[in-house]
């Protein structure tokens, strides 16, 4: 279906320095590789074949009006790819964070709403709604399917032999879940149809539903976009005394910040039953930031914010803003002095730090998106981030393209019983 031509590139060409997803970039993959991973970068360029074109059944696109655009898809990205070696270099999965992209963009989703609501004669820029050419990711799914497995065909060259699985969580996202559950459902249907190698994973490596605060409107109306409630705490954490202090990698008294950090990780895991990374790593994430950037180099800014009020430092929270996005990447709080919501005044603080810095939305990143429900585990963290007016998004989750099936089959059941022991029953019955 696809023409796709792939080419090694050093990271010092690379073109994505500190745009689009910060998982992309160099920064992170350098990053990543200090602490057990390998990477790889690839120019990615594709077309859409003339000739399997051709052999379409004409039907599939006999109601669009633009054939010629379709036929004539050409796309150039940039890749990284991420090597984790198991089992003592027995094996290894390569991992694809948030790319690619659907080969068509998409309609606006007001385009879509005004073209089914009361009165689809609305004009939008002088062209009737009703008369526009609809595209949505559940219209592209033997398009996208198809491009994975090519895509997972044309990269395993490139990959270390032990390579047994190529996990791709694509830049796809969907406003409700049950766009996202019929975008699924296209998909495997296509790949079991078409015999592909493509498999939807159960377990996905990044958060696949979050919340993305607008950060290119102003701070009041960013603001007005939130619960009441959580306006209200914000105020209050101020009126109670409640200082927010912004720590970066080249502060002097970083390594004590980061010591504190740790132990109120440490203490909201034993309160929540998580797990959390080595001290080095955070510290070694916010410390390269700062020391790129003294080199004059234009990657993401790493910052760590901690809560204080009279003496004791009671939350704290690290981000990192790029010129795209900010990232919510880790938080942690006391037991202590939680009724003075910290953590409401922490994220605020972060935001419009973010908005300044010049990026375009605040991803709290990570979210359960059966939350609402009051019986839900995690109720809790649900309305916290849902209530700061973010846009709730769900992306795709991780698809996976099987090199070698037989051990990766073994490694899939071996991860999904991983899964379970450590967000089931470890939380339920060994806390």
């Amino acid at each position: 279906m696809y023409k796709i031509e792939i080419k090694p590139v050093a990271t010092e060409a690379s073109e994505k320095v500190n745009n689009g997803s910060f998982l992309q970039t160099p920064f992170w993959c350098e990053f990543k590789a200090r602490h057990g991973w390998e990477y790889r970068r690839f120019f990615v360029e594709y077309e859409f074949d003339e000739k399997y074109y051709n052999e379409l059944n004409e039907e599939c696109y006999s109601n669009s009006k633009n054939q010629d655009e379709k036929k004539g898809v050409h796309k150039k990205f940039e890749l990284a790819v991420l090597n984790r070696n198991f089992a003592k270099n027995m094996f290894s999965i390569a991992y694809i964070p948030l790319m690619p992209g659907l080969p068509y963009e998409c309609t606006e989703e007001s385009v879509i709403e005004n073209a089914f609501n009361e009165n689809p004669s609305v004009e939008k820029n002088g062209v009737s709604v009703i008369g526009q050419e609809i595209m949505t990711p559940e219209m592209q799914t033997i398009e996208f399917a198809n491009l994975l497995n090519e895509l997972g065909t044309a990269l395993k060259p490139f990959l270390p032999k032990n390579t047994i699985v190529i996990r791709f969580d694509p830049a796809v996202d969907f406003s409700s879940l049950e766009d996202r559950d019929l975008f699924t459902f296209g998909m495997k249907t296509v790949c079991f149809a078409d015999r592909l190698k493509i498999r939807k994973n159960k377990v996905d490596i990044q958060p696949p539903d979050t919340t993305l605060v607008d950060l290119t409107a102003g701070e009041e109306e960013i603001l007005s976009r939130m619960h009441s409630k959580w306006r209200y705490n914000i105020r209050l954490s101020e009126r109670k005394g409640v200082l927010i202090h912004r720590y970066l990698g080249n502060d002097k008294n970083l390594s004590t910040k980061i010591d504190k950090f740790y132990e109120l990780t440490k203490e909201t895991n034993e309160r929540d039953g998580n797990s959390c990374h080595a001290k080095s790593y955070y510290q070694d994430l916010i410390v390269s930031s700062a020391a790129q950037i003294s080199s004059g180099k234009d990657v993401p800014v790493v910052s760590l914010y901690i809560a204080e009020h009279e003496g004791d430092e009671i939350a704290a929270i690290m981000t990192l803003f790029s010129h795209d996005e900010a990232i919510y990447l880790y938080g942690a709080s006391s037991n202590n002095k939680r009724n003075l919501m910290p953590n409401h005044l922490l994220q605020w603080t972060a935001m419009r730090d973010a908005k300044a810095y010049g990026s375009r939305y605040y991803d709290m990143y990570g979210m359960p998106p059966e939350g609402k429900d009051e019986n839900h585990p995690m109720h809790g963290l649900y309305m916290f981030k849902a209530n700061f007016g973010g846009k709730k998004i769900h992306r795709a989750g991780s698809y996976d393209y099987m090199v070698k099936p037989f051990l990766y089959h073994a490694y899939g059941y071996a991860e999904s019983l991983r899964s379970w022991f450590y967000k089931s029953f470890k939380k339920k019955f060994l806390r």
